[in-house]
């Protein structure tokens, strides 16, 4: 049987004393012939290389000798976790099991097993995916990310003996009742006691808010208790009660107890999440909770305190603790620090009667030790689906709703989630609408723009229409999931010795082998993009802006839909080849650490630039809005903005909480000597003149184009003719031409280039070759030569020029959650382009849908001028190559130039100045 979940005492008190068995064990895993030495508490794969991704069971043991003054009282061995199953025997004899690897557990040791010296011995089993005769199998225990990080296994939290009275205090839950400032306590007995519970309450201020006694009798006792007032629990005020209870019997003391907790309301009402009877507006990060060495068990408490303060200063309030339940530290830390938790049970990957119940097992035992902690705010039961198929199941939609009418009942002081959806899956049952969905606003600006549209007018495909769904459409809506790829700096990573930390030789499974970290330094060379950025981490440096500019945006789009309360972005900290944290996994920041929190606040200004690129003396326009988040804007407050020469300020109403206000600007952009990056800035000022938010909005600004020579083109296609009239260049027969320009290319013209003709390919095709004729079949083993049937078609790589024509959708390149790095070159015919040489929001018009591919690397040395590596420097492609045949060359890009009418977009117009240069020089 398992022994039951309990949260592990506070500190030694006269009443109940421990000393910790942590430190240094005998270890053996099943696959060693020999013991040798592993630290506990830690996963064991965090111990030994060898054993970094291993599954199966390990044997601890070690020897303890107890104080002679514990002899007359009731000894315990406690737990804070072990994974998965624990077998624990003292002195040879098995005492007890348990099965759950995230959860506290204790068992009494029989006196008549207690020697002078005593042997501890632990048999800990993660099962893998193979069912033995036990039963166990990974994929119905409850898991969480082991699924995409590794394996964890052992004894990763503390391990105490306990000296005590056989009658203490085995639990206390508190529910504190917010504004009635009334506790109700319920205390459990090891066995049934007939004295009193004497119950002292300091407040924040460290004085005494409460003292009295209470009889007891039996094995529970519940109670309420009525305070005068108190001060609410909140992020910016995380304002804590101590409760120290003393269990008497026959007038002696003999048990204590102590909890620290929080007066808090959080509740769904009026379609937002309220904190304390205000509306709350969320800002919260995913949090994977893995730490430096690649592994869930947290090294100190220093480390959790100081994650908490760098989240906070980034304009935080919640941490979404990503299916996992945590080291009790960490919602310590977040109740005395401030910062809201919304919690999640570790997801399974096949539904069945057992893994259900583990679920349940597991959720009972999260309320038993966590449910006094005030940071605490929300539940999930599971994440986008995983492990179960609710769109599929009658029965299973039938268990999520039961399961959340369950816990609502256990737990009315917080809010449950049914399953935290995602494309294509859905809610049953929910007290807030969450959605997930990843775009990054380069690549995919329509997209996103879209989808939070739709998700904000409370969409049909966030639920299911299913009998068993209950919509009230008064759910608060968060965007609980969405997030762009950056990178941290390897250097940054590495151990002292220089090597990579063991987790970089992993990821090459994932996203289409993009995810593997390690050699990121030699596929930079070898592509030599040195050329392009500099060094590597001056390219790291890019990306990172690079993440910050699509989550600047993003946050930006979501925060003008009034009816969206919150978001959570993805992540708080890279996790392994997951490189989308806001800090790598030692802590480290990224660049923009300090320039988030413009955005992630609560009152927060869009800028909403009609178009990120203008010509000098053009109208530049935003269609600005103000928005209030979680907070009210008083009357007389106002917004100044400047661009360039001009500014100005409008008056701004008063504004509610929850509430967006337009406040639309039409500017000019100033005459620029050069093309240049120009920023608009603007500022919410209060009457009092303090500012109450600020943000800018980067603008490519172009001078005019009439002092560029004309070139003389032909062309075989009517709009590429036209367009080109319109941008002042000549058409001409194809033998006066400079460059011909083309939208397909064929055998014809491949001789046409070979006896001297340059051609600008505008690719405008099917994937495939970048040619439009029949390619070759490969030749004696092919058994049929006909192009209709049989054989085998030669690679693209033997038919000028070679490269194969991919589509962006529904590949690896698209980017909607691996980073897609696109880039150009802006030296040479490109330097009259500003910025980068990573893509901004102004190229999200002309943002190539397609990639040319099947490069090799030597090939952008110089020949590629344009493309885009994905994740850790891989998968490179082309947007623009060069490349000459004979006495002529080809230039093709994948760029879409043709969106707008001619010189509407004066990036569109700048890439093909640039392109017929390219075409046209020597």
């Amino acid at each position: 049987m398992n022994a039951y979940s309990q949260s592990l005492a506070p500190a030694n008190t006269p009443l109940r004393e421990t000393f910790s068995l942590d430190g240094t064990w005998e270890f053996r895993h099943e696959t060693d012939r020999a013991w040798r030495h592993a630290k506990v508490p830690a996963h064991w794969q965090a111990c030994f290389e060898d054993l970094a991704v291993s599954f199966g069971s390990a044997t601890y043991r070690r020897t303890f000798t107890l104080p002679a003054e514990w002899s007359a009282r009731e000894i315990a061995i406690r737990f804070g976790a072990v994974s998965d199953l624990a077998t624990v025997s003292i002195n040879g004899t098995e005492i007890g099991r348990h099965e759950g690897g995230y959860l506290p557990f204790e068992f009494v040791i029989p006196p008549a097993l207690l020697k002078a010296e005593n042997t501890v011995e632990v048999l800990a089993c993660l099962p893998d995916a193979y069912r033995d005769e036990s039963g166990a199998d990974f994929a119905e225990i409850p898991h969480g990310k082991q699924s995409w990080y590794g394996p964890q296994g052992g004894i990763w939290q503390s391990v105490l003996i306990e000296a005590r009275d056989p009658a203490h205090i085995s639990s206390l839950r508190l529910d504190p009742i917010w504004p009635e400032a009334r506790l109700d306590l319920k205390a459990r007995f090891a066995s049934m006691v007939a004295g009193s519970l004497k119950i002292e309450i300091i407040g924040p201020q460290g004085m005494p808010v409460f003292t009295g006694n209470i009889p007891a009798a039996g094995n529970t006792l519940d109670h309420s208790i009525q305070l005068d007032s108190v001060a609410p629990w909140s992020p910016d005020s995380p304002n804590l009660y101590t409760i120290t209870t003393i269990l008497s019997a026959d007038g002696v003391e003999i048990d204590s107890r102590q909890e620290s907790f929080g007066f808090r309301r959080f509740e769904a009402k009026d379609g937002f999440l309220h904190l304390n009877g205000k509306p709350l507006y969320l800002r919260a990060a995913l949090d994977q909770d893995y730490y430096p060495d690649g592994f869930g068990a947290p090294p100190s408490l220093d480390l959790l305190e100081d994650q908490l303060r760098k989240a906070k200063a980034m304009g935080l309030n919640c941490l979404r603790c990503h299916i996992k339940v945590p080291d009790p530290r960490y919602y310590e830390v977040a109740d005395r620090l401030g910062m809201l938790i919304w919690s999640e049970i570790p997801n399974i990957e096949t539904f069945t009667p057992a893994s259900a119940e583990r679920l349940r097992t597991t959720m009972e035992g999260i309320l038993a030790r966590d449910g006094n902690h005030p940071s605490i705010v929300i539940w999930t039961l599971i994440n986008e689906d995983w492990g179960t198929r609710l769109r599929e199941a009658a029965e299973q939609r039938q268990w999520i709703s039961d399961m959340v009418d369950w816990l609502r009942v256990e737990d009315p002081l917080r809010l449950v989630v049914d399953n935290s959806a995602c494309f294509p899956n859905v809610h049953v049952k929910t007290d807030i609408n969450d959605y997930h969905f990843y775009r990054t606003a380069v690549d995919r600006r329509e997209e996103w723009d879209t989808l939070c549209r739709e998700f904000a007018g409370n969409a049909d495909w966030t639920f299911s229409t299913e009998k068993e769904a209950v919509r009230t459409r008064k759910e608060p809506l968060v965007l609980s999931e969405f997030g762009v790829w950056g990178l941290p700096d390897p250097a940054r990573l590495r151990e002292k010795n220089g090597r990579d930390p063991w987790w970089m030789a992993y990821g090459a499974t994932w996203a289409d082998g993009t995810a593997l970290p390690q050699g990121i330094e030699a596929r930079f060379r070898e592509l030599a993009l040195e050329k392009v950025f500099g060094d590597l981490g001056r390219f790291i440096e890019k990306v990172q802006w690079y993440q910050y500019m699509n989550l600047k945006y993003e946050i930006e789009v979501i925060r003008t839909h009034a009816p969206i309360g919150g978001y959570v972005i993805t992540e708080l900290t890279d996790v392994h080849w997951e490189g989308n944290g806001l800090m790598d996994m030692a802590r480290n920041p990224r660049v923009f650490a300090k320039a988030l929190p413009a955005v992630n606040s609560d009152i927060v200004i869009a800028p909403g630039a009609a178009r990120h690129a203008v010509y000098e003396g053009q109208t530049a326009s935003f269609d600005i809005k103000v928005s209030s988040g979680g907070t009210a804007l008083p009357e007389g407050s106002r917004l100044v903005w400047e661009f360039g020469a001009e500014k100005g300020e409008i008056p701004l109403p008063a504004m509610a909480p929850m509430q967006v206000h337009n406040a639309p600007i039409t500017t000019t952009a100033d005459a620029v000597p050069v093309p240049a990056i120009q920023k608009a800035r603007f500022q919410v000022v209060s009457p009092d003149g303090s500012v109450l938010s600020q943000n800018f909005e980067s603008l490519a600004v172009y001078g005019k184009r009439d002092a560029l020579p004309p070139i003389r083109f032909a062309s075989n296609d009517d709009g590429i003719s036209e367009r080109l009239s319109a941008l002042g260049h000549v058409s001409v027969s194809p033998h006066e031409a400079d460059v011909f320009i083309t939208k397909d290319i064929d055998a014809d013209r491949v001789e046409a280039i070979h006896s001297g003709q340059r051609v600008l390919q505008i690719v405008d095709k099917d994937p495939g070759r970048l040619r439009d004729d029949a390619p070759p079949r490969d030749g004696p083993m092919s058994i049929e030569i006909d192009p209709g049937a049989g054989g085998m078609v030669s690679g693209p790589y033997f038919s000028f020029p070679g490269y194969n024509l991919v589509n962006r959708h529904k590949s690896i390149w698209r980017g909607d959650w691996v980073g897609n790095f696109s880039w150009l070159r802006r030296g040479g015919v490109f330097a009259h382009v500003p910025g980068g040489p990573l893509f901004d929001l102004s190229f999200t018009g002309v943002t190539p849908h397609q990639v040319m591919a099947g490069l090799r690397p030597w090939e952008f040395q110089g020949r590629v001028h344009a493309g885009v590596v994905i994740g850790w420097v891989h998968k490179p492609a082309a947007f623009i190559i060069e490349k000459r045949l004979g006495r002529g060359k080809l230039v093709a890009t994948t760029f879409r130039l043709h969106q707008e009418a001619p010189d509407v977009d004066p990036l569109a117009t700048a890439l093909y100045d640039g392109l017929l240069a390219l075409a046209t020089r020597p």
